[in-house]
């Protein structure tokens, strides 16, 4: 019978798994399916170590957790969608800018910290990553698990934020970014279509959601993203900006952060509902490439300010 090992991620960590072992034949038994289910349920990230490095081996373990999402952006590259619908591609190439500036170092695919569809009123279940590209020395990618940044919050901090609700808005500048912001950031270089994606963001309506949230499990999750988060509802003053800005240092200074240091026989699946991610950022000099697919779905939680209804473009993911 096929079978695949599931072994915890860190031995210093209370989220991930590793998973080895999975074939196309394993891929073909249930049992196999729903082992790899669960562990994705209870430890909110996997690491699939030693795969197949092929884009049907990326659809086949996608499919495992539910059907794809599209990208709704026709700029955003695909793979051969007749081949491997649902694939998008995204590549750093030294020429074509997507650079900036972070407390002195000049870094290329630096991502801060942050949960997919934040702008969106409705956040997509999954996403499943692989490396084909990979920098000699950096471009990490960092995952925290919201269960123990909630545990990890300062008491009067997760008092004061438990029933907030945080309005995010799709904006890609850093130069923007007004929480958790590292002390020197600048944008150097655009990457490709920013200028479009953020004119067309301007006429968004911004989404809410809930800063802390409760999953089936009973377990709070702290989910908030410093990455585009705009303010508290209700509260876009001083003190609510002072607020959200103290949660947003304190998820930075206290994530015990899994970081992962691509192979080209890896691929990652994290739960967007509960992980928050970043990237690490490489040397401006050396390409890296990525490939991805969405696991369609939503929480249930979130909305658009003052009722409004968003366009296709937000439910572009990052």
């Amino acid at each position: 019978m096929p079978s695949v090992r599931v072994c915890p991620l860190q031995e210093d960590l209370p989220f991930g798994a590793r998973v080895s072992g999975v074939t196309h034949e394993t891929l073909g038994d249930e049992a196999v399916r729903r082992q790899i289910r669960e562990a994705f349920e209870d430890r909110g990230l996997i690491v699939f170590e030693d795969i197949e490095p092929s884009g049907q081996m990326h659809l086949a373990l996608s499919a495992v957790i539910g059907p794809l999402k599209d990208h709704p952006v026709p700029s955003v590259e695909r793979v051969n969608q007749d081949a491997m619908p649902g694939v998008i591609d995204m590549q750093y190439n030294p020429e074509d800018g997507g650079v900036v500036e972070v407390d002195g170092q000049r870094l290329a695919s630096w991502i801060p910290w942050h949960f997919d569809h934040c702008y969106n009123n409705e956040l997509n279940r999954a996403g499943v990553l692989r490396a084909l590209t990979i920098p000699p020395e950096g471009g990490l990618t960092r995952f925290v698990d919201g269960i123990e940044l909630y545990k990890a919050l300062s008491p009067g901090l997760r008092q004061r934020i438990e029933d907030r609700d945080i309005l995010y808005t799709l904006n890609l500048a850093y130069a923007d970014m007004r929480f958790g912001r590292p002390r020197h950031l600048q944008d150097i270089s655009f990457r490709p279509g920013l200028t479009e994606v953020l004119a067309q963001a301007k006429r968004q309506p911004r989404a809410v959601h809930p800063a802390v949230w409760t999953r089936a499990s009973g377990e709070k999750v702290l989910h908030v993203s410093p990455w585009m988060s705009a303010g508290i509802e209700g509260q876009e003053d001083a003190e609510g900006d002072r607020l959200l800005e103290a949660v947003c240092q304190e998820i930075i200074a206290k994530a015990n952060a899994y970081s992962h240091a691509w192979k080209p026989t890896d691929m990652l699946i994290w739960d967007n509902w509960r992980v928050l991610h970043s990237v690490s950022g490489a040397d401006p000099r050396y390409p890296r490439r990525m490939q991805r697919t969405t696991i369609s779905g939503d929480y249930g939680l979130g909305y658009f300010e003052n009722n409004g209804v968003g366009d296709k473009i937000l439910e572009m993911t990052v």
